[in-house]
């Protein structure tokens, strides 16, 4: 959605996109591309990582977050703007080693939180987004 005056998303509250739901890379570049400030680096150097580690990566726009996952196989990891930080989900994180460090209210979920000025640990990062590609997904 975009609004009244302008052909950029709207914002929702803490700054996160509001973009349709849709299923490709697509919907996801739109997402990125409306990041606000420093979190459309992060977010652009997110997609690539995956995309590097996951070739063959599904992608989707849903609740106004990018979902990632391997296509019938469901979503292992999502990420979403807050004002202070980008929340990266991962559905099984607790199956992850090292398992990432803020818990959830579902079970297996964990999270990272990724704040402005921090160095992105691209390998922890990598092992991760690895190791939830080879788990079963979440069905949503």
């Amino acid at each position: 959605m975009t609004g009244k005056n302008s052909d950029k998303p709207v914002l929702l509250s803490g700054g996160n996109p509001q973009i349709a739901k849709g299923y490709g890379d697509g919907p996801v570049k739109a997402y990125i591309a409306a990041m606000p400030g420093w979190k459309s680096d992060v977010g652009r150097r997110l997609d690539a990582l995956i995309e590097e580690i996951v070739p063959d990566v599904y992608k989707a726009v849903k609740w106004n977050s990018p979902l990632y996952g391997i296509e019938g196989g469901g979503w292992f990891l999502s990420y979403h703007c807050f004002a202070k930080y980008i929340k990266l989900s991962f559905f099984r994180g607790t199956s992850l080693d090292p398992v990432p460090p803020v818990a959830s209210r579902t079970a297996e979920t964990r999270y990272l939180h990724i704040h402005e000025g921090e160095a992105l640990d691209e390998d922890l990062l990598a092992g991760w987004i690895r190791q939830a590609s080879r788990l079963p997904g979440e069905r949503m």
